[in-house]
């Protein structure tokens, strides 16, 4: 079992940065690839950005792609999601989650290839 929470929303102004955080507790995140996804009010859970188990490789949404930077320290069991230059369509609230399988070479971009989630943090963005 892991548990995740996930921290550092909150309220800014459009152009500016947040850093969200992911600590994980139960077990290690090691080998797990890591994911964060958002949801704003009346809308699905949307893929934002993707992590592999060992970190070399990292997948985004076209709509943060270029703003936003996911990584990952196993020694602190948690993930990160660097925020910048935030627009007032990133407001949603954003969960991070494990991949389901471990060890992979995949990029998961679906919200079912995921199976331990957070509680989620919110963001808003002031125009």
């Amino acid at each position: 079992q892991v548990q995740l929470v996930e921290s550092g929303g909150g309220l800014v102004q459009a152009g500016g940065s947040l850093r969200l955080s992911c600590a994980a507790s139960g077990r290690t995140i090691s080998g797990y690839a890591m994911g964060w996804f958002r949801q704003a009010p009346g809308k699905e859970r949307d893929f934002v950005a993707t992590i592999t188990w060992h970190g070399g490789t990292t997948y985004y949404a076209d709509s943060v792609k270029g703003r936003f930077t996911i990584s990952r320290d196993d020694a602190k069991n948690t993930v990160y999601l660097q925020m910048n230059t935030l627009k007032p369509e990133d407001t949603a609230v954003y969960y991070c989650a494990t991949s389901r399988w471990t060890y992979s070479r995949t990029i998961y971009t679906e919200a079912n290839d995921y199976y331990y989630w957070g509680q989620g943090t919110q963001v808003t963005v002031s125009s």
